[in-house]
């Protein structure tokens, strides 16, 4: 049975820790129902607040790390310097940093790779654009960034990968894939997992679904066999992401 997972992402949200500190407080008040795991990724000013005041049965994530422990690489965070406030998780891959910041492929596998070797836990985001959505494409493209992403898993570490599935067109659009889209693409995942690593794995690792998850459609996605959970963007930065994390009660 694979535990429910909740990742609320701020982004780049909010613009000062005093809004930190009130989101924080917000959350800590929540009710929570059933059985999930809970992870808070925020910008890496704001991490040792999180890690300082947020409950204690959530755990607090960066949004991104840099592929070598330190030196001469201006502006970047590093695993040590995160795992150092006692931090051991991470986002990698989301798609504002693939199309902003070009982040490839190759260069994501090398995050996940060096994070995963030195003892942190990646979310790693994967999802197709509208074009290649409209053009039929969808799949073999998702299919074609797990197979990218499998080399750089180290031995032993696939308990410690968890795979965001966040079709692009969808996120912060409003636009919202189909629970049937949300299942289709989730099962297409699990399938190259248990193709290219085994089934084992495959039924192990957690799988979610992020693209607008607001809390009048959860209920609805949570109960997706395939779908273990959501990373969840704006909605995280509001009181209804408790909804979110409580749809948990409806997974299958």
């Amino acid at each position: 049975m694979r535990t429910f997972f909740v990742g609320g992402n701020w982004k780049a949200n909010p613009k000062t820790v005093q809004e930190a500190e009130k989101l924080v407080e917000m959350l800590n008040g929540a009710k929570v129902e059933g059985n999930v795991e809970v992870v808070v990724a925020a910008p890496f000013v704001f991490l040792p607040t999180l890690q300082q005041k947020l409950r204690k049965d959530w755990k607090v994530s960066a949004e991104n790390v840099f592929t070598k422990p330190n030196g001469a690489f201006t502006g970047e965070v590093t695993v040590p310097m995160i795992k150092s406030f006692g931090i051991e998780w991470t986002i990698l891959g989301h798609s504002e940093r693939r199309d902003i910041l070009k982040e490839d492929d190759e260069f994501l596998a090398a995050k996940a790779k060096f994070a995963l070797e030195n003892g942190m836990k990646i979310i790693y985001c994967c999802g197709e654009h509208l074009s290649e959505r409209e053009a039929g494409k969808a799949s073999e493209f998702v299919s074609a960034q797990i197979e990218k992403m499998i080399p750089a898993i180290p031995a032993g570490k696939w308990d410690d990968v968890v795979i965001a599935y966040e079709p692009i067109w969808a996120i912060g659009t409003g636009k919202v894939a189909s629970t049937q889209d949300a299942q289709e693409m989730c099962k297409v995942i699990r399938d190259i997992l248990a193709a290219k690593v085994g089934a084992d794995i495959a039924n192990k690792v957690r799988i979610l679904y992020g693209g607008s998850v607001k809390p009048n459609n959860c209920n609805e996605l949570a109960a997706c066999p395939d779908v273990d959970g959501f990373l969840v963007g704006g909605a995280s930065l509001e009181a209804g992401f408790i909804n979110i994390v409580n749809s948990n009660v409806h997974s299958k």
